[in-house]
Order: structure tokens, then C-alpha cells, then sequence
């Protein structure tokens, strides 16, 4: 009987629901969150095991209960192993029409939300020696691609900061794992955020055509068993990552005619 323990935000619907049935297949006890109670609780009763499975209802934009919530989680089972932070939001603008205030929801729920749930468990991991952050971010996490300026901006600001805090709580035996998810077969696109902060409801082409959220999974439970520092998941778009890298001014040409929305 596996007694290891994963915490997943964003659990409710994409990827986070293809992490929860992966882990959940693999033995594990598994608490999941998002802001969808009804969706986490008919995701339960999917799985097998409900013992396994604890629903726990948390909002990325609202920071404010995270230290209780932590506690309601580690009693779920006595303690946690990982926590992939998953929940996030997307973006479907241009810079020059989008509202500073949806830029600020954006940093809010995708970068502020997650690093304050996370600073809010690390105290649990460091009094048990042991711990792991899986962060979900993006392969615009590593460049700037156009209709997603800040959504990019967030996903950068997780780098910067997991990257820090990997140095810092490596002798704490803790360990953080940068998850780069290119396309990916999602309703990110359908939820993402237009210019006055009201969602897209269409389907990207290219995220249609993306890897299934189930292969992914599978690829971010593979990374995260092996402790890797970093991952990219996706299809021939992981390779902008390295084109970015060595090649800049091709990069730079390209990205402006990418058709990504």
C-alpha cells in the first residue's frame, strides 16, 4: 500500500484532472483543489478508491485562508509529499488593448496564488526533511510569444522564483520540478482572458491539435519521479525552447508570424 501523498490545484478539469486520475491509478492518496467543488466531487466519485481522495475548494486569486487550508490538508493524511500547483489562468490578448486590471489577475492567480500556497506548505516540508514542488508553468515560461504577454510574464516569474527557492531549501532535501507544457488538449484557450478580462470560449487550433492532457500527465509524473529540474511537454514546439536559446534573432523572426491564436 502506497502511503505517499500529492496535492493538485487546478485538479478540477485538464491536466490537473489527468494528474489526479494518474496518481489515483498508481496507489497514491491524492487532495484535490480548485475553485469547482462540484467538479472536484464528481471527479471522486470517478475513482475507485474515494478513501484516497480528499476535495479540498481553494481560490488562486485569494491568498488569504491558504495558512488554514494548509492545515486542513496535511490532516487529510497526516502529511504531504508533493504539490503540483497546476491552477493557473491564460491569456488571449494584445499587450495594447488588455486592462492593467486583467494583467493584474493574471500575476494574481498565477503567480502571486501559487507562490503563497506554496511558501504556505514549505514550512511542513522543512520540518519533515522531505518535500517536492512540482510547478506547472509553460513553454512561454521561457519566452515571450504574442497574445500572451502577461500570462508569460507570470510563468517567467515562477522561474525566477522556484529557481531561488531550489537553491535555498536544497539542504532540506526538497526538491522543485519546472513542468514546461507546450500544446496541450485542454479548455485553457476556452477559459483564457481577453483584452476587458471576459474568456475567450474558443478553441485554439493548435491547442486542439496538442498532446491528450492524459500523455501529459504521464509525462509530468514521469519527470517528477525522477526529481528533474526541469521538463518541457509537448510536441515539435518544445524546440522554440532551444531555437530561443541559440538562435535568438530566427527566433525572434518567427514568433511574430506563430499563429497562436
Amino acid at each position: 500500500m502506497i502511503d505517499s501523498v500529492v496535492w493538485i490545484t487546478g485538479a478540477s478539469s485538464g491536466i490537473g484532472e489527468a494528474l489526479v486520475k494518474t496518481y489515483h491509478q498508481a496507489g497514491w492518496k491524492i487532495i484535490i483543489s480548485s475553485r469547482k467543488k462540484e467538479a472536484l466531487e464528481n471527479l471522486k466519485a470517478t475513482c475507485q478508491n474515494t478513501g484516497n481522495i480528499y476535495v479540498l475548494p481553494l481560490d488562486l486569486a485569494d491568498s488569504s485562508q491558504f495558512t488554514e487550508i494548509v492545515t486542513d490538508a496535511i490532516k487529510a493524511f497526516g502529511h504531504i509529499d508533493i504539490l503540483i500547483n497546476n491552477g493557473g489562468i491564460s491569456q488571449r490578448s494584445l499587450a495594447l488593448d488588455t486592462s492593467i486590471e486583467v494583467d493584474r489577475k493574471i500575476m494574481e492567480i498565477d503567480f502571486f496564488g501559487t507562490i503563497a500556497l506554496s511558501k504556505a506548505i514549505l514550512p511542513h516540508f522543512v520540518e519533515r526533511k522531505s518535500g517536492h514542488f512540482g510547478v506547472v508553468s509553460s513553454l512561454v515560461g521561457k519566452f515571450g510569444s504574442p497574445y500572451r504577454s502577461s500570462y508569460s510574464a507570470a510563468k517567467h516569474a515562477l522561474h525566477g522564483f522556484f529557481d531561488s527557492l531550489r537553491a535555498e531549501i536544497y539542504k532540506e532535501n526538497i526538491w522543485v520540478t519546472m513542468i514546461c507544457p507546450g500544446f496541450i488538449r485542454t479548455n485553457v484557450s476556452i477559459n483564457a482572458l481577453t483584452a476587458d478580462g471576459t474568456p475567450l470560449n474558443e478553441m485554439d487550433e493548435a491547442q486542439d491539435k496538442g498532446m491528450s492532457p492524459e500523455d501529459c500527465a504521464q509525462a509530468i509524473k514521469k519527470a517528477l519521479d525522477r526529481k528533474k529540474e526541469e521538463v518541457l511537454i509537448g510536441g515539435k514546439e518544445v524546440l522554440a525552447v532551444y531555437l530561443k536559446r541559440f538562435f535568438p534573432k530566427v527566433f525572434s523572426k518567427l514568433i511574430r508570424k506563430a499563429k497562436v491564436r
